[in-house]
């Protein structure tokens, strides 16, 4: 099975474009097969709406909280609103989340989704520091427009299959809360560097095949990186390739995950759901 492994990021451009891994899935074994670079939407647009069978795990939140939809008063199923943001332009959507923060209480201003909670994840409305509000105004949109199947959330073409994944989860699940990548150059370390080493080494030695059921086979270069993006990508694809391998028992979703807010697949957000 074709496997591909996104990285998101909502603005593309040469020094921070849209990393994506593509692997084969044959048993057990994910074997790294090409890394691709897009300095814009273009190609995660083409790529998303091209041919199948594959399945593509995308760090991005597909979702928003049912709290904040609520309160908001977006319309009551995903396809419906992330349809109402399409229509937003970006300055409208960060208006409108702006808005609704403003006169909120402290500790009621940004909203986490159910998987965001057990998986340690941030909400998906937030506009600063880790923009991941203006990730899922960006991505969730195209996400809808492809036509592919996003299970729990959108039946479309079944040979097409999107989920969305956190990389970040599973390097924590590897190296614990040690810093392995960073944007910025005069924050990048030695430390790092062996921090991404030892992700890519535990990868490729069979750390995770009791969790998530893959060996992987990569170049080592994808951990010289220092935006971790590479290796981010590559994270994506084993956990997209876990959960193709549970297709038959809902692609790894907890069977009361909630269809407004959407889920995160990994193993770790089985075990720590209550």
């Amino acid at each position: 099975m074709k496997i591909l492994g996104i990285d998101f990021t909502s603005a593309p451009g040469a020094r921070k474009p849209i990393t994506c891994v593509a692997a084969e899935l044959r048993g057990n074994t994910l074997n790294f097969e090409s890394l691709s670079e897009w300095t814009d939407f273009n190609a995660f647009e083409t790529t998303l709406e091209g041919s199948g069978p594959w399945i593509a795990g995308i760090d991005l939140p597909f979702g928003q909280s049912r709290t904040f939809i609520n309160n908001i008063g977006w319309p009551q199923t995903w396809s419906g609103y992330v349809g109402h943001v399409s229509t937003m332009s970006r300055h409208e959507f960060r208006a409108t989340l702006d808005d609704y923060r403003r006169d909120r209480a402290a500790g009621d201003k940004e909203h986490r989704r159910e998987c965001d909670i057990r998986t340690g994840a941030i909400s998906p409305q937030k506009l600063y520091g880790v923009p991941l509000g203006l990730m899922f105004f960006e991505g969730a949109p195209r996400i809808l427009r492809s036509g592919a199947t996003v299970p729990g959330l959108q039946d479309g073409d079944p040979s097409r299959v999107i989920l969305e994944t956190y990389p970040g989860l599973l390097a924590r699940q590897l190296v614990g809360r040690r810093s392995y990548k960073h944007d910025t150059r005069a924050r990048q370390t030695t430390d790092q560097i062996e921090a991404r080493r030892s992700i890519l080494e535990y990868l490729m030695t069979g750390r995770v095949r009791s969790t998530h059921l893959v060996e992987v086979i990569a170049p080592g270069s994808l951990a010289e990186d220092p935006s971790g993006d590479q290796l981010d990508a590559l994270l994506c694809a084993v956990q997209a390739a876990w959960a193709w391998q549970l297709r038959t028992e809902g692609y790894g979703l907890p069977r009361d995950f909630d269809p407004l807010e959407g889920w995160i697949v990994d193993p770790e957000a089985l075990e720590t759901r209550s």
